[in-house]
């Protein structure tokens, strides 16, 4: 018999975040999702690129995030790209207003991964990079890689 947690266990990463964004604070929190949606997280096909959140009457709202339609799905297939409710407490909502209304601060997701039978997304507050910080970033990747390669 097969164990059903590790062939329902998914972890979908957002591999720009690093890149792109310097990371300040990482929140988990749940996401409003259709049946389909769901099958088709758990089959691994959803993109997390280009996607991020606002705070709008009072809700945290995922935008752009791809969810590829499920294949066994019919008329119950939804728009891939629709708006997506992040289901958080007043008090967590409140907290990410504060910083997004400090200035230059984005909501990006950072990965979506299951816990227990639940989907969970995990939300990071984040500081754009400069054209210059994203190539510091790739030396200072490449420097480290080098250092690995000796070390072996």
């Amino acid at each position: 018999m097969s164990n059903n947690k590790s062939q329902n266990y998914v972890n979908i990463n957002n591999r720009e975040i690093n890149y792109k964004y310097d990371v300040l604070e990482k929140i988990e929190c749940g996401i409003e999702l259709k049946g389909t949606e769901v099958k088709s997280i758990r089959d691994a096909m959803c993109n997390l690129k280009d996607s991020f959140a606002i705070i709008k009457n009072g809700q945290v709202v995922l935008k752009n995030m791809y969810i590829n339609p499920y294949e066994m799905g019919n008329i119950n297939n939804s728009n891939p790209t629709r708006d997506r409710k992040l289901l958080l407490n007043k008090l967590e909502i409140l907290k990410l207003y504060n910083n997004l209304k400090q200035g230059g601060y984005t909501l990006v997701p950072n990965r979506i991964y299951t816990k227990g039978r639940w989907i969970k997304l995990e939300l990071a507050i984040c500081k754009g990079r400069k054209l210059y910080d994203k190539r510091q970033a790739l030396k200072d990747k490449q420097a480290k890689k080098q250092i690995n390669a000796f070390k072996l």
